[in-house]
């Protein structure tokens, strides 16, 4: 389970976020393309959903996540 107290840098604010156990798989990216972004050591989430679709997705790449390093109980 992602920790919110230890987000990666990057992450814009709100709900969803990626944390510092990230492996830079690049599933999260590949998944939900558009909320998704890598950077030098961690992936994190570059737009907080914006439609039904963009938090489906991005739900599906939570669950996905190898080593659990997406949450979605961030600040909202």
């Amino acid at each position: 389970m992602a920790d919110k107290n230890s987000k990666a840098p990057g992450n814009v604010p709100g709900k969803w976020y990626v944390d510092t156990n990230c492996i830079l798989c690049n599933l999260c990216e590949q998944t939900a393309e558009k909320n998704f972004a890598a950077g030098e050591e961690y992936d994190y989430v570059c737009q907080q959903p914006e439609s039904e679709e963009e938090v489906e997705l991005c739900k599906q790449a939570m669950e996905e996540c190898p080593v659990e390093a997406i949450g979605d109980d961030g600040d909202s």
